[in-house]
């Protein structure tokens, strides 16, 4: 089998998580996600809660630095780069899936990659983060669209491009068809577009 990635952004509360973990199950290939978390932490001597809490800030400084052609690193900026040099290493090394962190954006010159969105309406968000997750909310909705919010601010200024756009993708898919069904899917269009053989 030749080496190939897969990359899954997601809505919070799509399964999106357990989608690729089952899909890695079912191929046969590595699975990252809060993994590379604790790997980013001792690449740099960050917290592995200071990493975690990435995705919540926007680098600021990063972009706009470069334009300049100047750059200040701050501790953000420097987390983000350490955790994109990791990917690419790991999409370097081995077939794998990998979930979150931009990856998509990040592994976009690479050509034995498939990128993957799952979404799914929000009533069936509420109810999973709720009932499959344990998250103990208030308002399910509304922390849904906290993290949303979140998750796209840090994405499109980091891409310059929109967080969910179909165009970004080789397939978005609607996961309240079920996590198997929609894992099945994901491993079909590989199949399909000749990256399992």
């Amino acid at each position: 089998m030749k080496k190939f990635i897969v990359t899954i952004a997601r809505e919070h509360g799509s399964g999106g998580r357990i989608i690729g973990k089952k899909l890695a199950e079912n191929i046969g290939i590595a699975f990252y996600d809060r993994e590379l978390i604790s790997m980013t932490a001792k690449e740099t001597g960050l917290s592995e809660a200071f990493i975690n809490e990435i995705e919540d800030q926007k680098p600021s400084s990063l972009l706009y630095s470069l334009y300049m052609g100047t750059y200040v690193p701050n501790v953000y900026d420097e987390a983000f780069v350490a955790q994109s040099n990791l990917i690419r290493s790991i999409a370097d090394k081995e077939s794998c899936v990998i979930v979150g962190r931009c990856a998509d954006y990040i592994l976009r010159e690479y050509e034995n990659c498939c990128h993957f969105f799952i979404h799914a309406p929000v009533e069936a968000r509420a109810k999973r983060i709720v009932e499959e997750y344990g998250e103990k909310v208030k308002d399910p909705v509304a922390a849904i669209k906290k993290w949303d919010k979140k998750r796209s601010n840090y994405y499109n200024f980091i891409t310059q491009t929109k967080w969910g756009r179909a165009q970004n993708y080789n397939m978005t898919i609607d996961s309240s068809i079920g996590i198997d069904q929609s894992a099945g899917m994901i491993e079909d269009y590989l199949r399909h577009s000749g990256m399992l053989d």
